[in-house]
Protein backbone atom coordinates (compact mmCIF):
# COMPACT_ATOMS: atom_id res chain seq x y z
CA UNK A 1 0.00 0.00 0.00
CA UNK A 2 0.90 3.75 -0.29
CA UNK A 3 2.40 5.02 3.16
CA UNK A 4 1.35 8.34 3.42
CA UNK A 5 4.10 11.25 4.13
CA UNK A 6 3.45 13.71 7.21
CA UNK A 7 -0.72 13.96 5.99
CA UNK A 8 0.36 15.00 2.55
CA UNK A 9 -2.64 13.82 0.09
CA UNK A 10 -1.46 10.89 -2.70
CA UNK A 11 -2.83 9.61 -6.06
CA UNK A 12 -4.00 11.70 -8.73
CA UNK A 13 -4.27 15.45 -9.32
CA UNK A 14 -6.78 17.14 -10.93
CA UNK A 15 -4.59 17.80 -13.77
CA UNK A 16 -5.07 14.05 -14.61
CA UNK A 17 -6.97 13.08 -17.06
CA UNK A 18 -8.55 9.38 -16.95
CA UNK A 19 -10.41 7.44 -19.25
CA UNK A 20 -13.45 7.84 -17.61
CA UNK A 21 -13.35 11.55 -18.35
CA UNK A 22 -12.84 10.88 -21.65
CA UNK A 23 -15.69 8.88 -22.07
CA UNK A 24 -17.72 10.48 -19.98
CA UNK A 25 -17.35 13.53 -23.16
CA UNK A 26 -18.18 10.69 -25.39
CA UNK A 27 -21.53 10.32 -23.59
CA UNK A 28 -20.94 7.27 -21.42
CA UNK A 29 -22.11 6.47 -18.14
CA UNK A 30 -18.95 5.77 -16.03
CA UNK A 31 -19.01 3.74 -12.60
CA UNK A 32 -15.80 2.03 -10.65
CA UNK A 33 -16.45 -0.78 -8.50
CA UNK A 34 -13.69 -2.33 -5.89
CA UNK A 35 -10.21 -1.15 -5.49
CA UNK A 36 -9.20 2.71 -6.03
CA UNK A 37 -5.83 3.14 -4.80
CA UNK A 38 -5.56 6.57 -6.11
CA UNK A 39 -6.59 9.22 -3.56
CA UNK A 40 -8.29 9.18 -0.32
CA UNK A 41 -9.44 12.22 0.31
CA UNK A 42 -12.01 14.53 -1.09
CA UNK A 43 -10.58 15.97 -4.55
CA UNK A 44 -8.83 12.10 -4.70
CA UNK A 45 -11.86 9.76 -5.22
CA UNK A 46 -12.76 8.51 -8.48
CA UNK A 47 -16.13 10.59 -8.48
CA UNK A 48 -13.33 13.51 -9.08
CA UNK A 49 -11.67 11.98 -11.72
CA UNK A 50 -14.82 11.58 -14.40
CA UNK A 51 -16.68 8.64 -12.60
CA UNK A 52 -20.70 9.09 -12.04
CA UNK A 53 -20.73 6.84 -8.92
CA UNK A 54 -18.08 4.33 -6.93
CA UNK A 55 -18.24 1.90 -4.41
CA UNK A 56 -15.27 0.29 -2.72
CA UNK A 57 -11.75 1.02 -0.75
CA UNK A 58 -10.30 3.63 -1.49
CA UNK A 59 -6.98 2.38 -0.81
CA UNK A 60 -5.25 -1.17 -0.64
CA UNK A 61 -7.33 -4.41 0.86
CA UNK A 62 -3.72 -4.99 3.30
CA UNK A 63 -5.94 -2.04 5.42
CA UNK A 64 -8.87 -4.72 6.35
CA UNK A 65 -6.50 -6.22 9.16
CA UNK A 66 -5.59 -2.86 10.90
CA UNK A 67 -8.63 -3.11 13.11
CA UNK A 68 -7.52 -7.43 14.30
CA UNK A 69 -3.99 -5.63 15.14
CA UNK A 70 -2.96 -6.12 18.81
CA UNK A 71 -2.42 -2.39 19.64
CA UNK A 72 -4.37 -0.80 16.75
CA UNK A 73 -5.50 2.93 18.04
CA UNK A 74 -7.63 4.89 16.04
CA UNK A 75 -6.67 7.45 17.26
CA UNK A 76 -2.87 7.08 15.84
CA UNK A 77 -4.36 5.72 12.12
CA UNK A 78 -7.46 6.37 10.44
CA UNK A 79 -10.01 3.34 10.64
CA UNK A 80 -10.69 1.85 7.40
CA UNK A 81 -14.00 2.07 5.57
CA UNK A 82 -15.87 0.88 2.61
CA UNK A 83 -17.04 4.11 0.73
CA UNK A 84 -19.53 5.18 -1.62
CA UNK A 85 -19.89 8.55 -3.73
CA UNK A 86 -21.90 9.97 -7.07
CA UNK A 87 -20.22 12.79 -8.55
CA UNK A 88 -21.22 15.94 -7.20
CA UNK A 89 -21.40 14.80 -3.56
CA UNK A 90 -19.11 14.29 -1.11
CA UNK A 91 -18.34 10.61 -1.15
CA UNK A 92 -18.85 8.74 2.35
CA UNK A 93 -17.89 5.74 4.80
CA UNK A 94 -20.57 3.10 4.49
CA UNK A 95 -18.93 -0.04 6.90
CA UNK A 96 -15.23 -0.99 8.64
CA UNK A 97 -13.02 -2.46 6.33
CA UNK A 98 -12.13 -5.49 8.56
CA UNK A 99 -11.78 -8.85 7.82
CA UNK A 100 -15.61 -10.03 7.76
CA UNK A 101 -15.72 -7.23 5.20
CA UNK A 102 -12.99 -8.26 3.64
CA UNK A 103 -14.16 -11.65 2.37
CA UNK A 104 -17.65 -9.84 1.30
CA UNK A 105 -16.83 -7.20 -0.50
CA UNK A 106 -16.15 -8.79 -3.89
CA UNK A 107 -19.64 -10.10 -3.86
CA UNK A 108 -20.88 -6.59 -3.08
CA UNK A 109 -18.67 -5.30 -5.80
CA UNK A 110 -19.97 -7.70 -8.47
CA UNK A 111 -23.87 -6.81 -7.38
CA UNK A 112 -23.24 -3.11 -7.88
CA UNK A 113 -21.52 -3.17 -11.59
CA UNK A 114 -24.15 -5.82 -12.75
CA UNK A 115 -27.00 -3.23 -11.07
CA UNK A 116 -24.77 -0.31 -12.84
CA UNK A 117 -24.74 -1.92 -16.29
CA UNK A 118 -28.35 -2.80 -16.58
CA UNK A 119 -29.54 0.50 -15.52
CA UNK A 120 -27.27 1.73 -18.41
CA UNK A 121 -28.86 -0.20 -20.87
CA UNK A 122 -32.27 0.19 -19.43
CA UNK A 123 -31.41 3.78 -20.32
CA UNK A 124 -30.43 3.60 -23.34
CA UNK A 125 -26.57 5.07 -22.64
CA UNK A 126 -23.18 3.66 -23.57
CA UNK A 127 -21.46 2.47 -20.61
CA UNK A 128 -17.96 1.57 -19.07
CA UNK A 129 -17.58 -0.32 -15.89
CA UNK A 130 -14.28 -0.51 -14.45
CA UNK A 131 -14.62 -3.25 -11.77
CA UNK A 132 -11.07 -3.70 -9.98
CA UNK A 133 -11.74 -6.71 -8.14
CA UNK A 134 -9.94 -6.51 -4.71
CA UNK A 135 -9.11 -10.51 -4.90
CA UNK A 136 -6.27 -11.83 -5.00
CA UNK A 137 -4.90 -9.02 -2.75
CA UNK A 138 -3.69 -10.30 0.51
CA UNK A 139 -5.17 -10.88 2.86
CA UNK A 140 -6.86 -13.51 0.43
CA UNK A 141 -10.03 -14.40 2.48
CA UNK A 142 -12.41 -15.56 0.30
CA UNK A 143 -16.33 -15.38 0.37
CA UNK A 144 -17.80 -17.53 3.00
CA UNK A 145 -19.44 -19.61 0.36
CA UNK A 146 -16.52 -20.74 -1.41
CA UNK A 147 -14.08 -21.13 2.10
CA UNK A 148 -13.24 -24.74 1.52
CA UNK A 149 -14.54 -25.05 -1.99
CA UNK A 150 -11.34 -26.07 -3.99
CA UNK A 151 -9.42 -27.86 -1.23
CA UNK A 152 -6.22 -25.87 -2.08
CA UNK A 153 -6.79 -23.37 0.40
CA UNK A 154 -7.92 -19.79 0.68
CA UNK A 155 -6.19 -18.38 -2.69
CA UNK A 156 -7.44 -21.13 -4.68
CA UNK A 157 -10.78 -20.70 -3.17
CA UNK A 158 -10.38 -16.71 -3.87
CA UNK A 159 -9.15 -17.31 -7.24
CA UNK A 160 -12.48 -19.51 -7.67
CA UNK A 161 -14.32 -16.43 -6.38
CA UNK A 162 -13.13 -14.15 -8.73
CA UNK A 163 -13.63 -16.18 -11.49
CA UNK A 164 -17.58 -17.25 -10.44
CA UNK A 165 -18.08 -13.09 -10.22
CA UNK A 166 -16.13 -12.10 -13.49
CA UNK A 167 -18.61 -15.15 -15.02
CA UNK A 168 -21.68 -13.49 -13.35
CA UNK A 169 -20.75 -9.89 -14.72
CA UNK A 170 -20.41 -11.76 -18.32
CA UNK A 171 -23.82 -13.68 -17.71
CA UNK A 172 -24.95 -9.91 -17.48
CA UNK A 173 -23.69 -8.78 -20.25
CA UNK A 174 -25.19 -11.62 -22.16
CA UNK A 175 -28.58 -11.39 -20.57
CA UNK A 176 -29.00 -7.33 -21.48
CA UNK A 177 -28.54 -8.22 -25.15
CA UNK A 178 -25.27 -5.99 -25.89
CA UNK A 179 -22.79 -8.62 -26.24
CA UNK A 180 -21.43 -7.82 -29.46
CA UNK A 181 -21.67 -4.15 -28.15
CA UNK A 182 -19.60 -4.73 -25.31
CA UNK A 183 -15.38 -4.88 -25.23
CA UNK A 184 -14.44 -6.80 -22.19
CA UNK A 185 -10.87 -6.74 -20.79
CA UNK A 186 -9.66 -8.72 -17.89
CA UNK A 187 -6.36 -8.36 -16.85
CA UNK A 188 -4.20 -7.79 -13.81
CA UNK A 189 -1.35 -4.97 -12.41
CA UNK A 190 0.81 -7.61 -10.96
CA UNK A 191 2.07 -10.58 -10.79
CA UNK A 192 2.03 -12.82 -7.44
CA UNK A 193 2.50 -10.80 -4.07
CA UNK A 194 5.74 -12.58 -1.70
CA UNK A 195 3.32 -12.79 1.10
CA UNK A 196 2.61 -16.26 2.17
CA UNK A 197 0.45 -18.31 2.62
CA UNK A 198 -1.17 -16.02 -0.25
CA UNK A 199 1.55 -16.05 -2.85
CA UNK A 200 0.01 -17.10 -5.68
CA UNK A 201 1.73 -18.88 -8.61
CA UNK A 202 3.71 -17.32 -11.45
CA UNK A 203 4.04 -20.07 -14.06
CA UNK A 204 7.40 -21.24 -15.55
CA UNK A 205 8.42 -17.22 -14.22
CA UNK A 206 10.20 -16.24 -11.62
CA UNK A 207 10.15 -13.20 -9.00
CA UNK A 208 7.43 -11.50 -7.29
CA UNK A 209 5.67 -7.91 -7.49
CA UNK A 210 7.60 -4.89 -6.82
CA UNK A 211 10.50 -6.12 -8.99
CA UNK A 212 11.28 -6.04 -12.53
CA UNK A 213 11.24 -9.98 -12.84
CA UNK A 214 8.93 -11.63 -15.34
CA UNK A 215 6.95 -12.99 -12.38
CA UNK A 216 6.11 -9.82 -11.86
CA UNK A 217 5.41 -7.98 -15.29
CA UNK A 218 3.95 -10.73 -16.71
CA UNK A 219 -0.22 -11.04 -16.28
CA UNK A 220 -3.21 -12.19 -18.35
CA UNK A 221 -4.51 -10.10 -21.16
CA UNK A 222 -7.81 -11.23 -22.63
CA UNK A 223 -10.35 -9.38 -24.54
CA UNK A 224 -13.31 -10.23 -26.10
CA UNK A 225 -15.38 -7.77 -28.81
CA UNK A 226 -17.17 -10.63 -30.97
CA UNK A 227 -17.27 -9.96 -33.98
CA UNK A 228 -14.12 -7.42 -34.28
CA UNK A 229 -11.69 -9.57 -32.13
CA UNK A 230 -10.93 -13.16 -33.71
CA UNK A 231 -12.01 -15.77 -30.78
CA UNK A 232 -9.70 -17.86 -29.62
CA UNK A 233 -6.25 -16.05 -30.97
CA UNK A 234 -3.28 -16.47 -28.34
CA UNK A 235 -0.24 -14.33 -28.71
CA UNK A 236 3.06 -13.82 -26.83
CA UNK A 237 3.47 -9.90 -28.05
CA UNK A 238 4.13 -7.32 -25.50
CA UNK A 239 1.06 -5.13 -24.49
CA UNK A 240 1.06 -3.16 -21.59
CA UNK A 241 -1.41 -1.71 -18.93
CA UNK A 242 -0.84 2.43 -20.49
CA UNK A 243 -1.74 0.81 -23.92
CA UNK A 244 -5.38 0.53 -22.44
CA UNK A 245 -5.75 3.74 -22.51
CA UNK A 246 -5.46 4.28 -25.85
CA UNK A 247 -6.60 2.05 -27.51
CA UNK A 248 -10.32 1.73 -25.54
CA UNK A 249 -10.31 5.87 -26.38
CA UNK A 250 -10.15 5.18 -29.93
CA UNK A 251 -12.71 2.71 -29.59
CA UNK A 252 -15.26 4.91 -28.35
CA UNK A 253 -14.26 7.35 -30.77
CA UNK A 254 -12.32 9.94 -28.66
CA UNK A 255 -8.20 10.13 -28.62
CA UNK A 256 -5.82 10.89 -25.57
CA UNK A 257 -4.95 14.72 -24.36
CA UNK A 258 -2.24 16.33 -26.71
CA UNK A 259 -0.56 18.49 -23.91
CA UNK A 260 1.23 15.73 -22.06
CA UNK A 261 3.24 12.93 -22.64
CA UNK A 262 1.49 9.84 -23.31
CA UNK A 263 3.66 6.41 -22.54
CA UNK A 264 0.12 4.11 -24.21
CA UNK A 265 0.48 3.29 -27.60
CA UNK A 266 -2.72 2.55 -29.97
CA UNK A 267 -2.64 -1.66 -29.94
CA UNK A 268 -6.14 -1.70 -31.85
CA UNK A 269 -5.25 -2.70 -35.06
CA UNK A 270 -3.05 -5.24 -33.27
CA UNK A 271 -6.14 -6.67 -30.95
CA UNK A 272 -8.17 -7.23 -33.88
CA UNK A 273 -6.01 -8.97 -35.69
CA UNK A 274 -4.85 -6.74 -38.41
CA UNK A 275 -1.45 -7.38 -37.80
CA UNK A 276 0.58 -10.10 -35.71
CA UNK A 277 2.95 -7.95 -34.14
CA UNK A 278 2.62 -5.64 -31.48
CA UNK A 279 2.97 -1.40 -31.54
CA UNK A 280 4.68 -2.13 -28.59
CA UNK A 281 8.62 -3.37 -28.04
CA UNK A 282 9.73 -2.93 -24.97
CA UNK A 283 9.51 -0.60 -22.09
CA UNK A 284 11.40 0.32 -18.80
CA UNK A 285 10.92 -1.69 -15.99
CA UNK A 286 11.01 1.11 -12.81
CA UNK A 287 10.26 -0.12 -9.03
CA UNK A 288 9.62 3.12 -7.02
CA UNK A 289 11.67 5.64 -8.82
CA UNK A 290 14.34 3.48 -10.15
CA UNK A 291 14.96 1.71 -13.11
CA UNK A 292 15.33 -1.89 -12.26
CA UNK A 293 15.42 -3.29 -15.93
CA UNK A 294 14.34 -3.22 -19.64
CA UNK A 295 12.51 -5.53 -21.58
CA UNK A 296 12.62 -5.48 -25.30
CA UNK A 297 11.19 -8.48 -27.63
CA UNK A 298 11.93 -11.49 -25.63
CA UNK A 299 14.96 -10.22 -23.88
CA UNK A 300 15.75 -8.70 -20.51
CA UNK A 301 18.40 -5.88 -19.27
CA UNK A 302 18.65 -6.03 -15.69
CA UNK A 303 20.46 -3.12 -13.98
CA UNK A 304 19.34 -3.69 -10.74
CA UNK A 305 19.04 -7.79 -9.49
CA UNK A 306 16.29 -8.46 -7.25
CA UNK A 307 14.28 -11.59 -7.39
CA UNK A 308 11.43 -11.32 -4.94
CA UNK A 309 9.71 -7.94 -2.94
CA UNK A 310 11.41 -8.75 0.43
CA UNK A 311 15.01 -8.88 -1.22
CA UNK A 312 17.93 -6.45 -1.03
CA UNK A 313 17.96 -4.89 -4.27
CA UNK A 314 21.48 -5.09 -6.10
CA UNK A 315 22.84 -2.31 -8.71
CA UNK A 316 24.53 -4.32 -10.93
CA UNK A 317 28.49 -2.66 -12.32
CA UNK A 318 27.66 -5.02 -15.45
CA UNK A 319 23.61 -5.15 -16.23
CA UNK A 320 22.71 -9.03 -16.73
CA UNK A 321 21.16 -10.07 -20.26
CA UNK A 322 18.37 -12.42 -20.52
CA UNK A 323 16.89 -14.38 -23.43
CA UNK A 324 13.47 -15.15 -21.90
CA UNK A 325 12.50 -17.30 -24.52
CA UNK A 326 15.50 -20.18 -23.67
CA UNK A 327 15.78 -18.63 -20.28
CA UNK A 328 12.37 -17.87 -18.51
CA UNK A 329 13.28 -17.94 -15.14
CA UNK A 330 16.02 -15.44 -15.95
CA UNK A 331 18.62 -17.30 -14.57
CA UNK A 332 21.53 -17.51 -17.13
CA UNK A 333 23.38 -14.22 -17.40
CA UNK A 334 24.32 -14.25 -21.10
CA UNK A 335 25.49 -10.50 -21.42
CA UNK A 336 28.73 -12.14 -22.67
CA UNK A 337 27.59 -13.48 -26.15
CA UNK A 338 24.70 -10.91 -26.27
CA UNK A 339 25.84 -7.40 -25.32
CA UNK A 340 24.42 -6.07 -28.71
CA UNK A 341 21.12 -6.52 -26.84
CA UNK A 342 22.16 -3.14 -24.52
CA UNK A 343 21.65 -1.24 -27.69
CA UNK A 344 17.71 -1.59 -28.19
CA UNK A 345 17.47 -1.49 -24.69
CA UNK A 346 19.48 1.23 -23.70
CA UNK A 347 17.36 3.17 -26.43
CA UNK A 348 14.31 2.78 -24.46
CA UNK A 349 15.96 3.51 -21.40
CA UNK A 350 17.70 6.66 -22.64
CA UNK A 351 14.03 7.73 -24.50
CA UNK A 352 12.70 7.51 -21.12
CA UNK A 353 15.08 9.28 -19.42
CA UNK A 354 15.02 12.19 -21.87
CA UNK A 355 10.82 12.30 -21.17
CA UNK A 356 11.49 12.31 -17.62
CA UNK A 357 13.40 15.40 -18.07
CA UNK A 358 11.37 16.98 -20.69
CA UNK A 359 8.41 16.73 -18.55
CA UNK A 360 9.32 16.25 -14.38
CA UNK A 361 7.14 13.31 -12.93
CA UNK A 362 4.24 15.07 -10.22
CA UNK A 363 5.99 14.88 -6.78
CA UNK A 364 4.91 13.42 -4.18
CA UNK A 365 2.13 15.14 -1.98
CA UNK A 366 1.05 17.81 -4.86
CA UNK A 367 -2.08 19.91 -4.12
CA UNK A 368 -4.41 20.97 -6.30
CA UNK A 369 -4.60 23.02 -8.56
CA UNK A 370 -1.42 21.41 -10.21
CA UNK A 371 0.41 22.56 -13.13
CA UNK A 372 3.54 20.68 -14.36
CA UNK A 373 6.72 22.15 -15.04
CA UNK A 374 7.74 21.88 -18.77
CA UNK A 375 11.42 22.25 -20.38
CA UNK A 376 11.39 22.46 -23.79
CA UNK A 377 13.47 19.82 -26.13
Amino acid sequence: MRVPRGGAPYGLTQWEITLAELLTDQGYATGHFGKWHLGDVEGRYPTDQGFDEWYGIPNSTSVSPWTSSVGFDPKAAPVPHIMEGRKGEKSRNLEVYDLKSRRQIDTEVTRRAIDFMTRQVKAGKPFYAYVPFTLVHYPTLPHPDFAGKTGHGDFADGLAEMDHHVGQILDTVKRLGVVDDTVVVFTSDNGPEEMLPWRGWAGPWSGSYFTAMEGSLRVPFILRWPGKVPAGRVSNEIVHAVDTFTTLARIAGTEPPKDRTIDGVDQLDFLLGKKDKSNREGFPCYVGDTLQAVKWRNWKTHFVWQEYMFDAPQRLANPRVHNLLEDPKERNNVASMNSWVYYPTMKIADEMQASLKQEPPIPPGALDPYLPARKTP
